[in-house]
């Protein structure tokens, strides 16, 4: 196809859609597309996100970027006479080599030899902006089809509004899981001092999130069920010993060296807070993306179980004693919680108002427990 052919069809497009700009467009979904064919076989497509890109066409200056078309050709043509290949692609920047203009950001032609005839064949891709873009693919017949942007540009185009459709819905799940580790507030008579990086916490469970308010709305009521495993491990050869009704953390006496020694509990809970999950703008396409979320109530639960475990070597061997009781722990569990994060980086912190053992039979203190949060 001659150059001259096709600065000529994409001016009669730019013809098209500077019409176009004045008729009253129904507003469009996210692949609306006009297809415009031109005299000598080529077609034309432009996809638009809605009625608004279309109106912004005008804008690009269309018709000064036909009189460039011829040269950008030319130096494509010439480039594919020297090439070693059948493809050969030139870049070229417009916007940027006459700023201020309102021409296309860039232009992208690729030229194939066709392999049968010998000729070669052009595809211009035209980038109007960031968010949308015209590409045509010419061909000897002219019935070869094409689209818009590149398929990085799509994927994160439907990505993006995959995103959006979900935070537009006024409730969904979420599965949560809470990596991190606890410590000992408040700590009174006999409360030991903890390992820190072995005192861990695991917590699993589904997040329902209700939206309060319009569909743009960012607050949230989140409630759902969770299951939490809490461990104490204590610093030195220390262990945990329930005796007489009692639980206390004492030395070991006769020799024995512990590795590990622990207190580990299960718990169900359910949470139940006001969360703001705030959203952007991505610069790269233009749509919105989840921002800041912060969010703060409380939770209550059950303790399901509780055991202590005991890792320590002796003449060569290792061994490892596990022994399951209540250990005089408190059953009920309640207190307050927050979340705090940025796009998928999110923190969490739980602070238990209940004893972890029952008045008068163990330890004074409560747990406080912190990490990070993962969402799915």
């Amino acid at each position: 196809m001659k150059p001259v052919l096709f600065a000529a069809g994409l001016l009669a497009f730019a013809t098209a859609a500077t019409t176009a700009q004045a008729r009253t467009l129904a507003p469009a979904a996210p692949t609306d597309t006009i297809v415009v064919r031109l005299p000598n076989k080529a077609i034309m497509t432009l996809v638009v996100r809605d009625a608004k890109q279309l109106r912004e066409l005008p804008k690009y200056h269309l018709d000064s970027l036909v009189a460039r078309l011829d040269t950008y050709i030319q130096r494509a043509d010439e480039a594919a006479k020297t090439a070693k290949t059948d493809r050969v692609t030139l870049e070229f920047f417009p916007n940027q080599d006459a700023p201020g203009q309102g021409l296309p950001e860039e232009v992208r032609i690729t030229t194939r030899k066709n392999r049968s005839s010998g000729e070669r064949t052009n595809r211009v891709d035209v980038a109007l902006s960031k968010v949308f873009g015209l590409q045509a693919k010419i061909d000897a017949n002219g019935t070869k089809m094409y689209s818009t942007g590149n398929n990085e540009t799509r994927r994160a185009r439907r990505d993006s509004l995959n995103e959006a459709n979900r935070e537009r819905q006024s409730t969904r799940t979420d599965l949560i899981l809470d990596l991190g580790l606890n410590a000992l507030a408040n700590r009174g008579s006999g409360a030991p001092e903890l390992r820190t990086l072995g005192s861990r916490y695991v917590n699993i469970g589904l997040n329902t999130f209700v939206r309060l308010g319009g569909k743009k709305s960012p607050a949230y009521v989140v409630f759902g069920p969770e299951f939490a495993f809490n461990n104490y491990m204590l610093e030195g050869n220390n262990k945990w010993v329930n005796l007489n009704g009692q639980t206390s953390v004492v030395p070991e006496t006769n020799g024995r060296q512990y590795q590990k020694t622990k207190l580990a509990t299960s718990t169900f809970t359910v949470p139940l807070m006001v969360q703001f999950k705030f959203r952007e703008k991505d610069a790269s396409t233009g749509h919105s993306r989840r921002g800041f979320t912060i969010g703060a109530g409380g939770f209550v639960g059950y303790r399901l179980g509780s055991w202590t475990k005991l890792k320590y070597y002796e003449e060569g061997n290792t061994y490892k004693d596990k022994d399951y009781g209540p250990y005089n722990l408190t059953d009920w569990q309640y207190g307050l919680q927050g979340v705090i994060g940025y796009r998928t980086l999110q923190f969490f912190a739980k602070y238990n108002l209940n004893e972890l053992f029952r008045e008068g039979q163990g330890p004074q203190a409560q747990t406080v427990s912190f990490g990070l949060r993962l969402l799915k």
